[in-house]
Formats: C-alpha cells, sequence, structure tokens
C-alpha cells in the first residue's frame, strides 16, 4: 500500500511541469480532459507517491478546514542526493523550473543542502 502525500496547489498545468521537469518526477495515471492525469499524482520512491489538488478540493478533502496560505509551511520534505555536486544540480533543476531559492546550496553541521519553495510555496530540501 502506497503512503501518499497531498499538497494544495494552485494550478495544475504550473505544478505539473514543476514537479516533472524541475524534479523529475513521473506523473501516473488517466489522463483527464486537461491532458494531465486525474488525480494529478507523481511516483516518489518505492511506496511513496506525491498527489497535488486544486486548493478548492483541497479544502473539501480536509472537511472544510481553511488551507494554509503560500508561504505557510508545517512540513519540510527532504529529498537525498548522492553528493554535493548532485545537490548543486538538483537545486539548480528545480530553479531552472521555477522554485524559488530558499537557501543557496551550501555546507551545514549536518551535511551540504539546499532549500527551495515549489510554485505554490511547499518547501523541500535537497541534501547529501
Amino acid at each position: 500500500m502506497p503512503v501518499i502525500v497531498s499538497l494544495p496547489i494552485a494550478d495544475r498545468l504550473i505544478s505539473y511541469r514543476f514537479y516533472r521537469d524541475g524534479l523529475g518526477f513521473e506523473a501516473i495515471g488517466d489522463l483527464a480532459d486537461d491532458g494531465l492525469p486525474e488525480p494529478l499524482q507523481f511516483v516518489l520512491d518505492g511506496g511513496v507517491r506525491l498527489m497535488l489538488i486544486p486548493t478548492g478540493g483541497f479544502g473539501w478533502v480536509i472537511g472544510g478546514r481553511e488551507v494554509a496560505k503560500p508561504g505557510t509551511s508545517e512540513c519540510l520534505f527532504s529529498l537525498a542526493a548522492e553528493n554535493s555536486v548532485a545537490v548543486d544540480q538538483k537545486v539548480e533543476r528545480a530553479r531552472t523550473a521555477g522554485a524559488e531559492i530558499v537557501s543557496e546550496p551550501q555546507s551545514q553541521p549536518w551535511g551540504y543542502s539546499g532549500v527551495f519553495a515549489d510554485p505554490d510555496g511547499h518547501i523541500w530540501q535537497i541534501s547529501s
């Protein structure tokens, strides 16, 4: 049984392109009228998937609770890279796809990492 992490998004096409081109994730599922998989899901690794849900639908899924405003972060998504060169490459790929760089790749006490926000403000860390 896969673990599915769901995030609210403002625009399906922008988010699809970001996660496909910026992070290299593979989308799965049947295509909807807009040419994108519905639901919009990406395989991350093994049994983990990422599902992107338009903000209005996300609010409905979580029982009418308020969806956090862009820039509000209660979760940090972390991806491992083989080494510092791979961290640099992955952060640059995300930047090219539209990421906002939160922290340029640099040495940290725990390793080498860079942090960026996706088009909806969700925070991702790449580290080695």
